[in-house]
């Protein structure tokens, strides 16, 4: 069963509670999660001027592909109340595919792994802490080694 690792971002109402229907939802979904990191209060990212954000990681086995788990966590996160406002505005919740598997990918709707991750501290943190020697299979340096260039 291939392994996924699943950011997971609210800043919007009960952010925490946010996070934790994601979390119920994935596994309602079929999507086995076998760790998550602890919640972290974060600054937002690319557009400041919005509440700060709750993030945590989740590492999880899937049977579904790539563009299907992408559906997937579309129709979670709109379960959960998201709206779409304006790129990197705030949100209910927030589901990204960080890594599958070793899975490098480039289509027009799917990026894998995450193109922006090695610049997010946000992603990187909760995503240390639980899988610290993950290989990013593009850049060739463990998850530990991304957030130590950026943090």
């Amino acid at each position: 069963m291939p392994v996924v690792h699943i950011g997971i971002g609210s800043n919007l109402g009960d952010r925490e509670k946010n996070c934790l229907a994601a979390l119920r939802l994935l596994f309602e979904n079929g999507i086995v999660i076998a760790k998550h990191s602890s919640l972290y209060e974060t600054e937002p990212w690319g557009e400041k001027n919005q509440p700060n954000f709750m993030n945590m990681v989740v590492e999880a086995g899937t049977e579904l592909q790539p563009l299907r788990l992408l559906e997937t966590l579309k129709e979670i996160e709109q379960k959960i109340g998201r709206k779409e406002t304006y790129r990197w505005g705030p949100r209910v919740i927030d589901l990204d595919i960080l890594f599958y598997d070793d899975l490098v990918l480039d289509t027009p709707g799917l990026r894998i792994p995450h193109p922006l991750l090695q610049e997010r501290e946000f992603v990187l943190r909760p995503l240390a802490e639980i899988a610290p020697d993950k290989v990013h299979p593009v850049l060739n340096k463990t998850v530990r080694e991304l957030l130590s260039e950026i943090g």
